[in-house]
């Protein structure tokens, strides 16, 4: 992992703060967790996204690395 590759996604995430996005969160042995959010902060070392999934009642806000896009332990997609 370069230096470039963490600079080059931390800004596209900057950039995307506010927009609806597509998780999905790989958990291990074959289990894939996808949930719909927005981005709500992103800050030098992680980045915030508010879920709100209908199932559970209460929103969640999770925070992620930037190094989880890179090592692709989640993938997002803007919806």
């Amino acid at each position: 992992m370069e230096r470039e590759d963490f600079d080059k996604v931390r800004d596209s995430v900057r950039s995307q703060c506010g927009s609806r996005v597509v998780i999905q969160l790989d958990r291990g042995r074959n289990k894939v967790d996808i949930q719909e959010g927005v981005i709500q902060e992103a800050y030098p070392s992680v980045f915030t996204i508010l879920v709100d999934d209908t199932e559970t009642s209460p929103a969640q806000l999770l925070s992620f690395s930037y190094t989880d896009i890179i090592t692709k332990e989640i993938r997002m997609k803007l919806c």
